[in-house]
């Protein structure tokens, strides 16, 4: 395998990559196994058909496409582990020669770290943060926890109300045929959540139970299914279920069932007490966030737009994982939100220029202040990470290669910046 770089305007390079011919006749070759049960030709029997017959019958490029994408994993891995080039992006592949005999050829259009040039970083101006517990902010609290040890009632006697817990079929209609992904039963809605497209929920106030509704939507004109996008459409919905809560009065009692103490009075103090405690977090965080935006302001850098989309794609992907453990796929939410993937990846867009450039400036930081990461802070790291995950600290070593153990030298290392930002941050009355 060999690499060349070129590096391109804007912070881009490509890279050219070759793998051998004997590499390719290797890829070309398991391609053909593995596709070889499949492949009918008169007089052979099934998974029989030798290869020089079929290259023969369909052209010797029959199984180039396949063998091309068996070669490029492990040959661009290959490529960035000899590359001294920063690469911050997902590749753009081009195979630019691929034919048996020959070695294969493909480039890779990446993204590079970009330059930054620091401003004033020591002692940038911050708004003084409020870190007070009120009266107001322990009322609050506990009755959160009034929410959450709410009892769930079952109603009978009434039709639906705004808050209520309902169990709902439904149909919906487009000029009176059926869309597909537009029916289900059995469907937990709590009205009142906007979980549903604008004006649904609404219209289900009133309902009584076993009851047909029909509900007039109109979906928005950016709704991610063509045939849908700014249609008017009647969603026919009968409740199946109605729950209310019924909230716990704020006395001794409740104190002692959801708090280790017997009397109101002594449970409101431990919650102000928790409540400073998280506050004075919260503060703190906000300090460290607004003395990096203050940097990242000061600073000069330019962000390559593949960078950027690859951050932003990343950004849609952890989305995608935290609903997903939440019991919705991504398909639900953007039947429901009226959301699509090309448009949830835009709205990223600030976002994941914040975080690339948060990322970049406190690199640049830590750089100029020579924060040094010792081997006592990795070994906390790995161990704070054991308990994450729940495995034991030395098995987790153990999965770790160089590559790994760099980049999570290079965490503890930005957060040290930010930790150095904020602590030398001077805060001004608002």
């Amino acid at each position: 395998m060999s690499l060349q770089v070129e590096k391109l305007e804007k912070n881009m390079a490509k890279l050219t990559i070759e793998a051998s011919a004997e590499d390719l006749e290797k890829a070309i070759e398991k391609v053909y196994q593995k596709q070889k049960k499949q492949i009918n030709v008169p007089g052979f029997r099934k998974g029989k058909v030798p290869r020089q017959i079929v290259e023969k019958m369909y052209g010797k490029e029959v199984f180039y496409e396949d063998a091309a994408n068996e070669l490029i994993p492990d040959a661009y891995d290959k490529a960035l582990s000899e590359c001294e080039e920063d690469i911050v992006s997902s590749p753009r592949i081009e195979v630019t020669q691929i034919e048996a005999g020959k070695p294969f050829i493909f480039t890779a259009t990446v993204a590079l770290k970009p330059e930054v040039k620091l401003g004033k970083y020591k002692g940038v101006k911050i708004d003084k943060i409020d870190a007070e517990v009120t009266e107001e902010d322990v009322d609050a609290e506990i009755n959160r926890e009034r929410e959450n040890n709410a009892r769930t009632i079952t109603v009978e006697d009434r039709p639906v109300k705004d808050g209520d817990l309902t169990t709902l079929d439904f149909e919906g209609f487009v000029d009176g045929v059926a869309f597909d992904g537009g029916k289900g039963e059995n469907y937990p809605l709590t009205i009142g959540s906007g979980a549903f497209i604008p004006g649904f929920e609404e219209q289900l106030v009133g309902a009584k139970i076993g009851e047909e509704v029909e509900v007039k939507v109109t979906f928005p004109e950016d709704y991610q299914a063509e045939n849908l996008k700014g249609k008017d459409a009647v969603f026919k919905c009968t409740v199946r279920e109605i729950k209310e809560k019924e909230l716990p009065e704020v006395d001794d009692e409740f104190a002692s069932e959801v708090s280790e103490f017997d009397t109101l009075a002594e449970y409101r103090e431990d919650v102000k007490k928790n409540l400073t405690e998280k506050k004075e977090k919260d503060a703190k965080n906000a300090r460290e966030s607004a003395a990096i935006k203050a940097v990242v302001d000061e600073a000069e850098m330019e962000i390559p737009e593949a960078m950027l989309e690859t951050q932003q794609k990343q950004m849609v992907d952890e989305f995608a994982q935290r609903i997903t453990m939440q019991g919705l796929s991504m398909e639900q939410y953007f039947q429901f939100t009226g959301m699509t993937y090309e448009k949830m990846v835009e709205q990223m867009k600030p976002q994941a220029e914040e975080r690339i450039k948060s990322r970049l400036v406190l690199e640049a930081v830590a750089s100029a202040e020579n924060i040094e990461v010792t081997d006592e802070d990795y070994e906390q790291e790995l161990k704070t990470m054991a308990e994450v995950y729940q495995m034991e600290a030395d098995k987790i070593k153990e999965l770790m290669g160089e590559r790994e153990k760099k980049n999570i030298m290079q965490d503890i290392a930005v957060r040290k910046a930010a930790e150095f930002v904020a602590e030398n941050a001077k805060e001004s009355k608002k």
